[in-house]
């Protein structure tokens, strides 16, 4: 297992990487909590979605620049939570033609969080103190896997210069996306800065990421930067009444299962995960469940805890605080 890392790390890292890193984190004291809001229930509805990833600057000797990755598919973002400093928004893939209903990835958006999780070795996310200069006027957005395991999390504020609505992270940690980890084993983690934007067609999810090997001496290499592009766009032409269907039938078990995950994932010391980086062993059996409900079949409260007996614990001590790093390059 790699030596945790910490904000500090990663934001050296990141401004390094990203010379425009400074300019995507606008402080903005003049948006008012409820237009924040808005901008980002602004996200929910019925979209195709375009996902692009492009490596662009490389930085080891002798790197081999990665093909691009071109995909897509047809997503509603459903209002799963929505409170005055709370917004919960769940996505949901439809298969165009066969109808076919995939539970995707979730964003949870907290007003001056207190706290959130960080990546901070292998399966394992730390919580910790967000700083009160970071976290003023901010918002906190977390990311989960279809499993609702978590991913990353970022801070920063929305700003509307010019009439454009745009959120921009600080720089974070994040674990391997799946397109990656199922190919890749020459590096462990992304340091990454996020930016959504409101467009007139929808929204769109932009990711500054740079790929590194993160040693277990503390030491980094870094192999490539890479720009990712999310692009919603609204549609009228897909049928997506199969997603509100499932999820009428499944949010209250996916209710139960966020309440398992908020147990390690809202106070310190976090969750370490015993599955392998795939996440497998957790999400076939939690799919299995939430599809008994969908065949009109009973769910025990037992079953869910089984799942998480198996294969997750509390995170180790951090010992790497926020006021920590690891060794310099």
């Amino acid at each position: 297992m790699t030596q945790p890392v910490t904000r500090a790390s990663v934001l050296a890292l990141c401004v390094c990487a990203s010379p425009i890193a400074l300019a995507l984190s606008p402080v903005n004291d003049a948006a008012s909590t409820e237009r924040d809001r808005a901008s980002i229930l602004a996200m929910q509805g019925e979209y195709i979605v375009d996902f692009a990833f492009d490596e662009t600057v490389l930085l080891k000797p002798n790197y081999e620049r990665a093909p691009a990755m071109r995909s897509g598919g047809n997503e509603t973002v459903i209002v799963v939570e929505d409170s005055p400093r709370r917004i919960v928004l769940q996505h949901i893939l439809v298969d165009g033609k066969s109808g076919h209903v995939t539970k995707h990835w979730r964003q949870d958006w907290v007003f001056e969080a207190p706290r959130r999780f960080e990546f901070s070795a292998d399966q394992t996310w730390h919580v910790r103190t967000i700083p009160a200069e970071l976290n003023r006027g901010a918002w906190t957005q977390c990311v989960y896997e279809v499993s609702d395991a978590p991913r990353y999390c970022g801070t920063g504020r929305w700003d509307y210069r010019n009439n454009v609505a745009t959120w921009t992270s600080d720089p974070s940690w994040r674990p391997l996306p799946r397109r990656e980890y199922t190919k890749r084993s020459d590096y462990n983690a992304v340091a990454a800065i996020n930016r959504h934007t409101l467009t007139p067609n929808g929204w769109t999810h932009e990711q500054y990421n740079t790929k590194v090997l993160r040693k277990p001496d503390g030491t980094q290499e870094e192999l490539a930067r890479e720009f990712g592009f999310n692009d919603y766009v609204k549609t009228q032409d897909i049928d997506f009444k199969p997603a509100y269907k499932y999820w009428a039938t499944t949010k209250d078990y996916w209710a139960k299962v966020r309440a398992h995950w908020n147990v390690y994932l809202d106070q310190a010391p976090g969750v370490q995960l015993k599955t392998k980086v795939d996440g497998m062993a957790m999400i076939i059996p939690l799919f299995e469940q939430a599809g008994k409900l969908e065949e009109g079949k009973p769910v025990a409260d037992k079953e869910i805890d089984a799942v998480f007996a198996k294969w997750v614990v509390k995170a180790p001590v951090d010992t790497a605080g926020p006021g920590q790093s690891p060794p310099a390059k």
